[in-house]
């Protein structure tokens, strides 16, 4: 019988690598079809709908604004079936020398073991400071 990872295993995994600076788990773990909300009122608060645009529009942006490699420090990961919650503090400086350590709560949406789903909660006036040169 084959094993499969929980969600909450999955997320763990992603997240141990991305404390590491690695954030090739997370891209792949993407389903062609997610969708990523950075949620407020700010001028970055918006939705990014499909694996590509997420890529082009989003990942795109943090790679270019937040220096390399991107690392966060988890405090808890939190599952209850489909979704996973994950508090952290971003670990980072902006390739402007800015320090940039927001905190963060994911809420991670999985099916068939793909993220569909991240909705990110986050103080987005640092968001609008680091990502609007």
């Amino acid at each position: 019988m084959k094993y499969e990872k929980s969600n909450k295993e999955i997320i763990t995994k992603i997240f141990s690598e991305l404390s590491n600076g690695n954030d090739e788990p997370l891209l792949d773990a993407m389903s062609e079809d997610m969708q990523w909300n950075w949620m407020g009122s700010g001028q970055w608060s918006k939705s990014f709908v499909g694996k590509k645009e997420v890529l082009n529009d989003l990942w795109k942006n943090v790679r270019t604004t937040i220096k390399q490699p991107y690392k966060v420090l988890v405090h808890r990961i939190i599952a209850d079936g489909e979704n996973v919650v994950v508090e952290m503090t971003g670990q980072n400086e902006t390739t402007t020398d800015q320090e940039y350590k927001n905190n963060y709560c994911w809420i991670c949406r999985l099916k068939d073991g793909k993220i569909f789903e991240i909705n990110v909660y986050m103080d987005t006036e640092l968001v609008t400071k680091a990502f609007s040169k």
